[in-house]
């Protein structure tokens, strides 16, 4: 696909995929791939993608989704289980200039990180960062450290920073705290109706999230609720239309 003529203009989602695996209990990355055509978004955060090369479309879930989508893509493996890796993924249609996998894993749990992937949409340099953390609240409060030393620190960031992804605060700890002291948009409320959405069918959780620098605004923001996205992966879709001011 080709990128939105305004660079002004950039539709962004983060999007927990489940591995394919639907509400059903079927792994079908098709039905993604159809979840993700209907959002039509110029920059996609992923997790939880299925990255094992050479083996079915099911398995290579991230280089299917970049090729029939037409865009560029990172990887960012996070874990392997029965020899099986799985990742975040960033989806860009618009020239990827670096990307960077960032060790957030605390011992005794299972690994996690985020995907660090420098975009450029016109003359704007994005520095998107997908995110994946932990379930557990101690696991969560390193974590957040570590967020603050090897994300919010780092000294190569000359464009705006986009960190989006599955959080999994949903009792707004301090990872929350933490991106609320660095960005001043802490959470979507007032640009949503509701913002649980997770599980799909039945939203008890607020567990994905979107924290942009100041030069970033918020035209419209949305969980892409239908029949189909329902059933695709237990989260939603979170999307959101940004315009690009200059700094």
């Amino acid at each position: 696909m080709t990128p939105t003529v305004d660079a002004s203009r950039v539709r962004i989602a983060t999007y927990n995929i489940h591995k394919g695996r639907g509400l059903d209990g079927r792994v079908k990355i098709e039905r993604i791939l159809r979840v993700l055509r209907e959002i039509d978004a110029d920059i996609v955060a992923l997790q939880e993608v299925v990255n094992r090369p050479g083996r079915s479309l099911q398995d290579y879930q991230a280089g299917y989704l970049a090729e029939q989508l037409g865009c560029a893509y990172t990887v960012g493996d996070t874990r392997a289980m029965r020899r099986i890796a799985f990742a975040n993924v960033t989806l860009s249609r618009w020239p990827i200039e670096k990307s960077q996998h960032i060790d957030l894993s605390v011992a005794g749990r299972l690994p996690r990180g985020a995907l660090r992937t420098d975009i450029r949409v016109g003359d704007h340099l994005l520095h998107v960062f997908n995110v994946h953390l932990g379930t557990a609240v101690r696991e969560r409060r390193a974590q957040a450290r570590l967020i603050d030393e090897r994300l919010l620190k780092v000294f190569d960031v000359s464009g705006q920073r986009i960190v989006m992804g599955d959080f999994n605060d949903w009792n707004h700890g301090l990872v929350t705290r933490t991106l609320a002291r660095e960005f001043h948009l802490t959470d979507l409320a007032e640009h949503l109706p509701r913002v649980r959405a997770y599980p799909a069918v039945l939203p008890l959780l607020h567990l994905d999230h979107v924290y942009l620098d100041a030069h970033l605004h918020i035209e419209k923001a949305r969980f892409h609720r239908n029949r189909r996205s329902l059933v695709a992966s237990d989260h939603l879709p979170l999307v959101v239309d940004l315009v690009l001011a200059h700094s």
